[in-house]
């Protein structure tokens, strides 16, 4: 399989974690959605990154897509996400707030970064949204006495979360509050003191060529 993104994206650093802690082989080539479009585009029309290229050919793009392609391929009983039932549909909840807070962090750091002067209704907006759903995120974690969201294995979660924290505060530096949110300060840190976390990281840089 081949990954083609940079690992600075939580997106793809989300698939670049659970392809490594399922032990699925691939290649990475770190291109980026901005300097590299022309080497995405034989690929992926909508030129965005994670895209996973299947060792058959197949082209799966959008990583909550890929992780589920990922979850039938290692099958029931190592997904890292419940197939069925109320499990399933909680875990799906927190990756849904967790990839959105992370999509908004985007769409903020663009509006900031890419307009001369940044529209304030949409800064606004997605401000609020992102800190609102911090809030709540940090409430349902503190609410858990496990090492993870979900028990005592990592999960789909846990590793978004991970990589969505690390996100903010390294492309929005001070723009939030995250060391004041103990349960997922504590909850990031746990993340990144893993080994894998630590091999599959890319610090976050504004470049020309990403602006």
């Amino acid at each position: 399989m081949i990954l083609i993104g940079q690992y600075d994206s939580p997106f793809v650093r989300r698939v670049a974690i659970a392809l490594t802690l399922y032990e699925l082989p691939f290649r990475h080539e770190p291109w980026s959605g901005f300097g590299d479009t022309d080497k995405i585009a034989q690929y992926n029309p909508l030129r965005r990154v994670p895209t996973l290229v299947m060792d058959d050919g197949g082209v799966i793009t959008d990583s909550a897509a890929i992780l589920e392609v990922l979850d039938d391929l290692v099958g029931p009983e190592r997904a890292m996400m419940a197939r069925t039932g109320p499990d399933r549909r909680e875990g799906l909840r927190v990756c849904a707030l967790a990839a959105g807070t992370a999509d908004k962090g985007v769409s903020l750091l663009y509006e900031r970064a890419l307009r001369e002067d940044a529209f304030p209704f949409w800064v606004e907006r997605c401000t609020v949204q992102i800190n609102d759903t911090l809030a709540q995120l940090n409430a349902d974690r503190a609410a858990r006495r496990d090492d993870w969201w979900f028990g005592t294995r990592i999960g789909h979660a846990d590793i978004v979360l991970g990589a969505m924290l690390r996100f903010l505060r390294e492309a929005l530096p001070g723009v939030f509050d995250l060391d004041g949110r103990g349960a997922l300060a504590a909850h990031a840190a746990r993340c990144e003191a893993l080994p894998v976390f630590q091999a599959i990281s890319q610090p976050f840089v504004l470049t020309p060529a990403k602006a």
